[in-house]
């Protein structure tokens, strides 16, 4: 296990990407995070400036033209990001680690090469729909179907929040289907469905408490008929290939959530020194300088716990658990240190255009989504042999 993600002293060119995506953050995402929270837009031009700094393309290989990098680079920009705008954040966190990495990781290599190189890029974004009306949590009770016809797969179903499904960038959604059945459960596999494909129904978006300037949609299916090829990974593997995916994605998440937290602690010492009351900062109160501290200790703890998972992920030994752990620990401490803020703040603290007001709202998604708390609660006693 590498030395710096137990201690956290990065080598240069990890310090030197998280310093770039900071200054990036800071000069080019968190001036017009307001504007396209209020105005509930996606924001295009900062996605393509994200691409154009090779962002999206941080984990892949040079040869599907991304950045030779690793997951734990891909961690480090989304900490940056999420300190300023988790909207920015989870809108790269899904395009990369949702919508290209099950390309990359079971995908065959016309698959690669067809589109990996846009995605990687961040010309053109991908989706994972996985979750439907009727299964969030459970998606074993998926419902869609996907049924062989003359070389084509012909698919019918929903699914519900979609993140990246319907920009104008957006060119493809792999959704998981009941193909079939085998010794009396249902045989779940993955499709590639191209945008736009006859059938395919990008509903109106949702009208969501936070990530205002994320883009998500429920879908449909009708009839939606794609190449038999379209099948990603072995038929039957789906559901199995995406848990995978899905225990990857808790440690980009947890990542995500840490630079939320730590986001408030920043915003709520440079408040603390500036604002007076009764004739001092703040600051000096105790009860203030207190509740920061703790801010602190949360995001610390958090940040070494995704640091661990990410260890071992990079290891290649198991990381279950302790992407579990991460996901849990950082969406909680990204949740508490938004409440204790926005506190902070006072009135302030209710005005959006405050960075910490968005962090109020934004953050308790990160408990709920790619796995609720108590989904990950379950997992990690799972792994203790409960």
């Amino acid at each position: 296990m590498p030395d710096y993600l137990t201690t956290g002293n990065l080598p240069d060119h990890y310090a030197e990407l998280a310093g770039t995506v900071r200054d990036f953050a800071q000069s080019v995402v968190a001036p017009v995070a307001a504007k396209h929270d209020q105005e509930r837009s996606f924001p295009y031009e900062v996605v393509a400036a994200m691409g154009e700094m090779g962002l999206f393309g941080l984990p892949f290989p040079e040869e599907y033209g991304g950045m030779g990098g690793d997951y734990f680079a891909l961690c480090l920009a989304l900490e940056e990001l999420g300190k300023v705008d988790q909207s920015v954040a989870i809108t790269l966190e899904a395009g990369v680690s949702l919508g290209a990495m099950p390309i990359y990781r079971f995908g065959t290599e016309e698959q690669k090469q067809r589109w990996l190189p846009e995605l990687a890029a961040g010309k053109a974004l991908g989706a994972f729909g996985l979750t439907e009306p009727g299964g969030g949590s459970d998606a074993g009770a998926t419902r869609t179907t996907a049924r062989l016809d003359d070389g084509h797969w012909v698919i019918n179903g929903s699914k519900q929040f979609i993140t990246n499904s319907g920009t104008d960038i957006t060119k493809l959604v792999t959704v998981t289907a009941v193909t079939g059945e085998v010794a009396g459960k249902k045989e779940i596999s993955a499709i590639i469905v191209p945008v736009p494909t006859d059938g395919f129904t990008v509903e109106p978006a949702y009208h969501k408490v936070g990530w205002n300037a994320s883009d998500t949609h429920p879908l449909s299916f009708d009839d939606v008929r794609v190449p038999e090829e379209n099948l990603l990974g072995e038929r039957g593997r789906g559901y199995a290939n995406f848990l995978r995916i899905l225990d990857e994605g808790r440690i980009a998440i947890a990542a995500l959530s840490v630079g939320a937290a730590q986001g408030c602690v920043d915003e709520s010492v440079k408040y603390a020194k500036e604002r007076e009351a009764f004739g001092r900062p703040i600051g000096a109160n105790q009860a203030i300088a207190f509740k920061i501290a703790r801010m602190e200790a949360r995001a610390h703890t958090a940040r070494t716990a995704y640091y661990d998972a990410a260890a071992l992920m990079l290891a290649g030994k198991p990381f279950k658990k302790q992407a579990a752990i991460a996901k849990m620990v950082a969406s909680e401490a990204a949740m508490d240190n938004a409440r204790d803020a926005t506190q902070i703040f006072g009135g302030y603290g209710f005005i959006n255009e405050f960075p910490v007001a968005r962090h109020y709202r934004d953050s308790k998604i990160l408990e709920i989504g790619e796995g609720t708390t108590e989904v990950q609660l379950m997992l990690i006693g799972r792994e203790l042999g409960l």
